[in-house]
């Protein structure tokens, strides 16, 4: 607890550098298998993992959350959980093949058979290598998770780039949906050193069963919730709809997902060492939170104004469909940046089964939304996503934080001084964009008007909305040079 607030900066600008890496890397695979391969290479991975991504929330059944957010944990306690994890992922491989004939038979869809059950595989992979992680994380060696996560990503990448090269087409992204798990679960066993020992009864195991169990029920609800679009698609739309849909999906995605996986990793571990002080709750919460939005804002705006030319440098002239759809999600990275933080608090402090409640009341809504809007294909549905999300993100944000020790007025204090930078770069940006934009060739218009728009938002933030404060202590907590801090913590915010 003495060198908390350090490990926790450390941690987090680990976590932000493999980020970055694990983005560029990500980023340039899409860019090369994207000209190496069809829509409708992806589009059947799309329909296959649509239907294992469901499963996949299963895969431990929310024990490796329990085993961070926990007070303490016993080496025997973190052994059974082991064999628990291992048993669900065999259970869910076989589960997937014996119903892959159905994934094919709703699709139409024959590939599909031999797809699912390859790409089921990685249950069995994740299954052994998900209390391991944990103990990771619990210990706070984000470093050796960074090093893993991307060496990872570099193997899958290369095996994936390889067999499109070669020739195999949709079977190189199912090589690289498989290999991915596998080379992260081998690379955690050689990280911890540690081999789990026989299971034990009476140890205390049904608590954090509950635990996890309702944890792994409201991903179940949110995943159906913000997925459920792509089935539909796929279903009624078919391979190509969906292949290019998903495309624009997953390129607005990797930033969040990744930023918000990032940092909220190290942020729960934190938060759930500090869940009896709600000074320092509160503190590490909302840092965690600005740097999110921070960092998460001039990324939505982004995409937003510069959709056309991002789908053009990224994903090639052949894709120039996904651009509008790209751009009707943008709206979709701020919200789920508002949100996801949210996640972090209320798991840290045991509150899980709110986080459920308000699942069940979010995933009527976009599902609805999704209907609504499946007449007009994708561009129907894109919108339907963007504007559901954004009716129901004040009442959630209001509803999560209550009696947590985080004000709905600390949320609004928080987002505002980076919401308003970012109008006041993306107002002079899209004029300069008017001025010279048809000037410049796509490549190099795009990389001045980011970098304009980067430079002109932290300019703003840093010396007109007074963020300095904030990033100065994260660089002084890194450095190790900040003084200790008090017990109750005053956040600048």
């Amino acid at each position: 607890m003495q060198d908390l607030k350090a490990k926790t900066i450390r941690g987090g600008v680990v976590r932000i550098c493999a980020l970055a890496a694990g983005t560029f890397l990500r980023v340039a695979s899409m860019m090369i298998l994207a000209r190496l391969l069809e829509p409708r290479d992806f589009g059947l991975i799309g329909m296959a993992t649509a239907f294992t991504g469901v499963l996949y929330l299963f895969r431990d059944f929310g024990l490796s959350t329990a085993t961070v957010q926990r007070a303490t944990v016993s080496e025997e306690q973190t052994s059974t959980l082991f064999w628990i994890n291992f048993l669900l992922g065999a259970i869910l491989t076989v589960t997937v093949a014996l119903l892959a004939p159905l994934v094919g038979t709703f699709y139409h869809e024959p590939r599909l058979l031999w797809v699912t059950r390859l790409v089921a595989t990685g249950f069995l992979f994740n299954g052994a290598g998900v209390q391991h992680s944990a103990l990771l994380q619990r210990e706070m060696r984000f470093t050796a998770l960074a090093v893993i996560d991307i060496l990872s990503l570099i193997v899958s990448t290369a095996i994936a780039i390889g067999a499109a090269l070669a020739g195999y087409g949709y079977w190189a992204l199912v090589a690289m949906t498989i290999s991915l798990p596998l080379t992260g679960t081998v690379g955690l066993w050689l990280a911890t050193s540690w081999v789990p020992g026989m299971p034990h009864r009476q140890i205390g195991i049904r608590k954090i069963m509950r635990f996890g169990s309702t944890v792994t029920i409201t991903s179940l609800v949110l995943y159906l919730a913000f997925n459920l679009d792509k089935v539909l698609l796929g279903r009624f739309w078919g391979a190509e709809v969906i292949g290019i849909y998903g495309r624009a999906y997953q390129l607005i995605r990797i930033p969040t997902d990744s930023l918000n996986t990032t940092v909220g990793e190290v942020a729960f571990s934190a938060l759930s060492r500090v869940q009896g002080d709600p000074g320092r709750l509160r503190a590490y919460f909302l840092r965690g939170y600005s740097l999110v939005l921070a960092l998460t804002l001039p990324i939505t705006v982004a995409c937003g104004l510069f959709a056309d030319d991002v789908v053009a440098v990224l994903l090639g002239p052949k894709w120039k469909a996904a651009a509008q759809i790209f751009r009707l999600l943008a709206p979709t990275i701020l919200v789920f940046a508002i949100s996801n933080p949210l996640g972090w608090l209320l798991t840290s402090l045991g509150m899980v089964g709110r986080g459920l409640k308000i699942a069940l009341v979010l995933a009527p809504l976009m599902i609805a939304g999704y209907a609504f809007g499946l007449s007009a294909g994708a561009t129907g549905v894109a919108l339907a996503y963007s504007a559901t999300m954004l009716l129901w993100i004040i009442p959630i944000v209001a509803w999560a934080v209550h009696g947590t020790g985080i004000s709905f007025r600390d949320i609004v204090r928080v987002v505002s001084r980076p919401l308003a930078s970012i109008a006041g770069a993306a107002g002079i940006t899209f004029a300069a964009h008017l001025f010279y934009g048809h000037m410049l060739a796509v490549l190099p218009r795009l990389v001045l008007e980011s970098a304009v728009l980067l430079g002109i938002y932290f300019a703003l933030l840093l010396f007109v909305a007074d963020q300095k404060t904030l990033f100065l202590d994260l660089i002084r907590g890194w450095k190790g040079t900040s003084p200790t801090e008090p017990k109750s913590l005053v956040v600048p915010v």
